[in-house]
């Protein structure tokens, strides 16, 4: 039998204390007219025997932990199961964390950070391209093309979104190169 859970705080029975009132509402095997009505829908139930003069809403326990976790729980920008994230190192120390995608992920319209890399034997990443761009989902226009970071032994897509602007992701793009090389990226030196 599922339990009223926070919705048995709401009703209040004049008189009783509120152990009185979890143990009479929530408890399976109590008063008949204490139990909520065999169904898995919403509806309205009258509690005359405890003295209540108003009417209250039954709400599954089910509902109420599939409302909670819609409410509070993380919503994915992208498909797919639970996230995998890795933490690339920049050369100034900074740790920039991406989520894992495989490489033909789809992606909102929003500027962000991607690294095409390379799953190693033992689970680590080496990069195989590093770029910055303001469109995600079309971000290839005027970088290396997929098929480029394929052949360059390219496993995956790594990616992020970034909101702090363009000199900002310029220059996280610029500190991963300076640190890793990647084969695909012209190479930079530090200035």
């Amino acid at each position: 039998m599922p339990r009223f859970g926070v919705f048995a705080a709401l009703i209040a029975q004049p008189g009783a204390s509120a152990e009185e009132r979890e143990r009479h509402l929530c408890e399976p095997g109590g008063n008949s007219a204490t139990q909520p009505p065999k169904s898995d829908t919403y509806e309205s139930y009258e509690h005359e025997s405890l003295g209540l003069d108003k009417s209250f809403i039954y709400w599954p326990h089910e509902y109420t932990v599939n409302l909670i976790q819609h409410l509070f729980g993380r919503h994915r920008q992208a498909e797919g199961p639970s996230a995998v994230l890795f933490n690339w190192p920049g050369q100034s120390g900074k740790e920039y964390q991406y989520e894992v995608f495989p490489l033909d992920a789809g992606f909102q319209p929003l500027a962000g950070n991607y690294i095409y890399a390379r799953q190693t034997e033992d689970g680590g990443w080496v990069p195989v391209y590093i770029a910055q761009t303001r469109d995600l989902h079309q971000r290839l226009e005027g970088h290396v093309r997929m098929e480029d970071a394929i052949q360059n032994g390219a496993t995956h897509l790594h990616a992020h979104y970034c909101a702090v602007g363009q000199a900002g992701r310029c220059s996280e793009e610029r500190d991963l190169i300076l640190r890793w090389q990647p084969v695909c990226n012209e190479r930079v030196e530090d200035s």
